[in-house]
C-alpha cells in the first residue's frame, strides 16, 4: 500500500500544477480580451466625431418630431442650406469639438418635385406639403436617407453619438484623475515612508483624516466648492483618490529603504530626494500600475453617479451618467433601453480595468 501512495503523490502534483497553468492561460486569455476592448473604446474617444454618425458639437443636432424612436430607424432628411453660411472646419477641429451643421434637417415621410420647388410631407405632421425652392436646398443631395442604429432620445438625438462621445468623458476623467492621485498620493506616501518620524505621523494623521471622510461626499463637497463643469469634476474626483496611492507607496518605500541599494546610496553621497525619484520609486512602479487601473474604474463609477445626480459633467455634454440620469423613467417603458445601454457601457467598461488589473497583478507577482 505504501508502494502505491508514493507513486501516486507525482501524479496528483503533476495534476495540480497542469490545472494552475490552464487557469493561468484562461486569466491572461480574459485580461487581453479586456485590454482589447479597452482600447477599441480608447480609439472611438479619441476618433471622437470622425466616426459619430452625428458629427455636430456634443452630438446635439435635436429633432423632436423623431424623439423616442425604436433602434434601427430610419428616416428622410430634407438637407436645407443654412442661412449661417457655416464652414467645414479642419480634420483636427472636427476630431476634437465636432463640425457645427452645414446644412439645416427636416424629417419627412415622403417629396416629389415639380418645375423649381420640392414638395415635402412633413415627418410629424402627415397631410401637410411643405413647398421648398430648389436653390435653397442642397444641390447634390436635397434628401438623405438616415439610420439612427440605437434610436432616438427624447430629444431625438442619435443615442449612437451620444454613447460613443460619452466615451471620451469617461476615459478623460479616469485618466486626469488617476494622474492627479498618483502625483499627490506618491509624493506623500514617499515623504512619509522614507522619512519615517514625525513627518510621517503628520502626514499619516492628514491621510487617515480624509480616509474618514466617505469619498463621495467628499467628491460632493469638492464639486460644490470648486462649481459644476468638465475641468471641475477631474480635479474633485482626483483630490479623493490619492489616500490609497499614499498608504502603498508609503508602505512599499519603508521595506525598500532597508535594501542594500538605499544604504549604497547614501555611502556615496546622493541626495534623500535623488535616492527617492532614482533608487525607490522604480521598483514601486509595478504596483502602481496595479493601483492606477483599479483606481481607473473607480473613477469611471463615481463620474457617472456624480452626473446621475446631477453634480457632473454638465449638459448638453454627452456623458454616460447624464444619459442614465435623462432616461431613467423609461425603464418601466417601452424605451428602457434609453438607460440600459449607458449603464451597460459603464459596467463592461469598469469589469475591462478590473480584469487588466487582476491580470497586471499576478504578471506581475513573484511567488508566480
Amino acid at each position: 500500500m505504501t508502494i502505491f501512495s508514493r507513486k501516486k503523490k507525482p501524479v496528483e502534483k503533476a495534476l495540480s500544477l497542469s490545472e494552475l497553468t490552464k487557469k493561468r492561460f484562461l486569466k491572461e486569455k480574459v485580461g487581453l480580451i479586456a485590454l482589447s476592448f479597452i482600447i477599441i473604446v480608447v480609439l472611438i474617444a479619441i476618433l471622437g466625431y470622425l466616426i459619430t454618425p452625428d458629427s455636430t458639437p456634443y452630438c446635439n443636432d435635436q429633432h423632436l418630431e423623431i424623439a423616442l424612436q425604436k433602434p434601427g430607424f430610419k428616416v428622410q432628411m430634407l438637407q436645407l442650406k443654412n442661412q449661417l453660411n457655416t464652414e467645414k472646419v479642419s480634420f483636427l477641429e472636427k476630431m476634437i469639438y465636432g463640425q457645427p451643421a452645414i446644412y439645416k434637417t427636416i424629417p419627412i415621410s415622403s417629396y416629389h418635385i415639380e418645375n423649381d420647388t420640392l414638395f415635402a410631407q412633413l415627418f410629424a405632421i402627415s397631410h401637410v406639403w411643405e413647398p421648398y425652392p430648389i436653390n435653397h436646398l442642397d444641390q447634390e443631395k436635397p434628401v438623405i436617407q438616415k439610420k439612427y442604429i440605437l434610436g432616438t432620445d427624447r430629444y431625438g438625438r442619435d443615442v449612437m453619438s451620444q454613447l460613443m462621445m460619452g466615451a471620451r468623458i469617461s476615459l478623460a476623467v479616469g485618466f486626469i484623475s488617476v494622474f492627479i492621485a498618483l502625483i499627490i498620493g506618491v509624493l506623500l506616501g514617499a515623504i512619509a515612508g522614507y522619512y519615517s518620524g514625525k513627518v510621517d505621523q503628520l502626514i499619516m494623521w492628514f491621510i487617515n483624516v480624509i480616509w474618514s471622510i466617505p469619498t463621495l461626499l467628499l467628491v460632493i463637497a469638492i464639486s460644490f466648492a470648486l462649481g459644476k463643469g468638465f475641468w471641475q469634476i477631474f480635479i474633485a474626483i482626483g483630490l479623493t483618490m490619492w489616500v490609497d496611492v499614499a498608504r502603498v507607496v508609503r508602505g512599499q518605500v519603508i521595506a525598500l529603504k532597508e535594501q542594500e541599494f538605499v544604504e549604497a546610496g547614501k555611502a556615496l553621497g546622493f541626495s534623500n530626494l535623488y535616492i527617492i525619484f532614482k533608487h525607490i520609486l522604480p521598483n514601486v512602479v509595478g504596483t502602481l500600475i496595479v493601483l492606477a487601473a483599479s483606481n481607473f474604474s473607480s473613477a469611471i463609477l463615481m463620474e457617472a453617479g456624480l452626473s446621475f445626480l446631477g453634480l457632473g459633467v454638465q449638459p448638453p455634454t454627452p456623458s454616460w451618467g447624464m444619459m442614465m440620469k435623462e432616461n431613467y423613467a423609461y425603464i418601466v417603458l417601452d424605451q428602457a433601453y434609453l438607460a440600459i445601454v449607458p449603464g451597460l457601457a459603464i459596467m463592461l467598461l469598469v469589469l475591462a480595468f478590473m480584469l487588466v488589473g487582476s491580470a497586471l497583478r499576478n504578471a506581475m507577482d513573484v511567488r508566480n
